[in-house]
């Protein structure tokens, strides 16, 4: 599907790529991992021909659809339902002929045509998509214009979803989307029946939605069988690996060179040193293992004080009098709290933010708050209120008080990263990540008492994650965490809220509960039947609430226990035995050379590899189901 030949490329005198060479067989679903920085957008952009290499090649197969988010957010007056419609532009084509066309036979061919790209179930499937993005039916029947420019970037990310393309390149699709758009995602792209390459930073979405790791450093392309985790711990043992091998080497080649200085000008032993030094020129040297170094997060220490923090009681806060967003507020915030405000968005988890930095008053109840606490405030979109013709020494100085020495200014700035050379820079040429260190910077002047962060990961790669994970775990304050990383949420979070329903409520599982809630959803929402319903109007299948099918008797239950439990060990069985397949497969092409040397094999291999990954995700249904029919039957009993 797409292959990388000897790729070099430089953006402004600075090279991004040397003689990478990569290849991607259709049906692969990849993810694009390396430092902010390190050129992956810029891949992106050479496979869609929006650049072009300086030298080497970057070829698709011909004929092949690529699919790409438009970079413009969709606006105007045509509906979302109907701009994620249009993306697919063969059936709207064929619509529009449709409607002109008066030849009998040619009206056959397009109807034919129409029949065979299942245009009639593309609504529903539009929907389906945009529901899953966070979009209600009511949403969707209204105006891209009506929206935010976030959400219409959702669109922009469901139309090319909904067009199905051959390669589909994805560029952080995430920093739109809240948690339960994320799981969403995930669940979509493990069932997508073409080739994807995905650049993120997001560990759990690389872990579930991928199956090979293209790692983009030091100007290469080195390609990974499986997910993230798998890929971390791999590279590890070649990095240990070439390590040891070049302190075998180190240590061979001083001895040759010990043996050459004492024995060359001795006629004796002249032909062995000369002999020596030839070994010691051919000796191809191996290269250092470097880690870039990554800037800790470094959050000061607030001066303690008596519990609570904040204490809601019967606390009710909107926008207008007679709409309240959130009623029945009863939430306590201590000095170690370590709190993530799950919910999708637009479910108030904002407005309560807002309520809680002092943005909104109370419309009912009472809040009460130490009088010496220091609030913190990151905001999603604030890395745009930065000046950007300003530098972070700039912002630095007219945060702190005037009798800052510049010591004591510089001394602060190193300590989130900004050396002279970066502290002196302007905003607008500094990377996403380091705009989000400055936010940090400034964020932790006053020493707060309690952080708020609304995705405060939208900007940074994966070790800088890592990095903010550690951060705050050794903080001494209390955190309030709004986000999409998973990863991030339980590495940080001890306690989970829930805004649902127009309030706020602890909720007693933890994070995998959460999103299992939310897969069986999506399961649920991908089926063509509703739930069927009995004579008495009970449900009869297991929802997400716990209801349970109308109760049969004993008998009849422990007859039906033993078909499921069967059913369901088949099914794993068949799962666990296409997995063994596809993994054998994948170690056979990610072979050295293997594309090249035997290209024929090569794509038989590759073709079965696809035909593989569409039987696993049936296969998977297959048991998540008599799983879930086995174990609610066992509950009945």
């Amino acid at each position: 599907m797409l292959h990388i030949n000897d790729l070099t490329h430089h953006i402004a005198g600075k090279p991004l790529f040397e003689q990478c060479t990569a290849a991607i067989p259709a049906g692969w679903r990849v993810g694009l991992v390396g430092r902010n920085g390190t050129g992956k957008s810029t891949l992106l952009r050479l496979i869609t021909g929006e650049q072009s290499a300086e030298s080497g090649s970057v070829n698709v197969r011909p004929s092949a659809r690529i699919g790409t988010v438009a970079q413009e957010a969709p606006s105007g007056e045509r509906s979302l339902i109907d701009t994620v419609l249009a993306a697919d532009t063969e059936r709207a084509g064929l619509l529009a002929q449709a409607e002109t066309e008066t030849d009998p036979h040619q009206i056959a061919e397009i109807h034919t045509r129409l029949a065979d790209i299942g245009a009639h179930a593309a609504p529903a499937r539009a929907a389906a998509i945009l529901a899953g993005l966070g979009f209600s039916e009511t949403q969707q029947q209204q105006p891209c214009q009506a929206f935010s420019g976030g959400w219409r970037m959702r669109v922009a990310l469901a139309a090319v979803l909904f067009s199905e393309p051959d390669l589909l390149l994805l560029d952080e699709p995430t920093n739109y989307l809240d948690l339960e758009g994320t799981v969403w995602l995930e669940s979509y792209l493990k069932s997508y029946p073409y080739t994807v390459l995905l650049v993120s930073h997001d560990r759990d979405l690389l872990n579930s939605a991928v199956n090979h790791i293209l790692h983009l450093e030091n100007r290469k392309l080195t390609l990974y069988g499986g997910g993230y985790d798998q890929f971390e711990e791999t590279r590890r043992q070649r990095l240990a690996q070439q390590m040891a091998l070049k302190s075998k080497q180190d240590t061979q080649r001083r001895h040759l060179q010990q043996f050459v200085d004492r024995f060359r000008y001795q006629a004796s032993k002249a032909r062995q040193a000369q002999s020596r030094l030839k070994i010691l020129a051919q000796m191809q040297p191996i290269a250092a293992v470097t880690e870039n170094h990554v800037t800790p997060f470094e959050f000061p220490a607030p001066e303690r004080l008596s519990p609570p923090l904040i204490a809601l009681e019967q606390g009710v806060v909107g926008y207008h009098p007679d709409k309240p967003v959130l009623r029945r507020l009863d939430l306590r915030v201590d000095m170690d709290d370590r709190i993530a405000l799950l919910g999708a968005n637009g479910n108030g988890k904002s407005t309560l933010a807002k309520l809680l930095i002092g943005k909104l008053r109370l419309q009912d109840g009472r809040m009460r708050q130490s009088k010496k606490l220091r609030i913190g405030y990151l905001a999603q979109h604030q890395i745009d209120e930065l000046n950007p013709k300003e530098t972070p020494y700039d912002h630095f100085r007219a945060a702190l008080p005037e009798e800052t020495t510049e010591a004591q200014l510089r001394a602060r700035l190193g300590g989130f990263g900004f050396g002279i050379d970066k502290a002196d820079t302007q905003v607008a040429d500094l990377s996403g990540g380091e705009k989000t260190r400055l936010l940090f910077a400034l964020l932790c002047l006053p020493k707060p008492h309690l952080m708020i962060l609304d995705e405060p990961t939208n900007h940074l790669d994966v070790d800088s994650r890592e990095a903010l994970a550690q951060g705050l775990n050794e903080y001494e304050g209390a955190v309030l965490l709004i986000s999409h990383d998973r990863h991030l949420v339980n590495a940080c979070a001890d306690r989970l809220w829930v805004v649902q329903e127009g309030t706020v409520t602890p909720y007693e599982g933890n994070l995998d509960d959460y999103r299992t809630e939310l897969l069986r959803a999506v399961r649920q929402q991908q089926k063509a039947d509703k739930p069927a319903r009995d004579k008495n109007g009970t449900l009869s299948h297991h929802t997400k609430s716990g209801q349970k099918h109308r109760k049969r008797n004993a008998a009849e239950k422990r007859a039906a226990l033993t078909p499921l439990k069967q059913a369901a060990q088949l099914a794993e069985e068949r799962l666990s035995e296409l997995q063994s397949a596809q993994e054998k497969l994948q170690n056979i092409l990610t072979r050295p050379n293997f594309f090249r040397d035997m290209p024929q094999k090569a794509q038989e291999l590759a073709i079965k590899g696809r035909q593989l990954q569409i039987q696993i995700a049936a296969a998977e249904d297959n048991w998540l189901a008599a799983q879930e029919a086995y174990e609610t039957a066992l509950a009945e009993e």
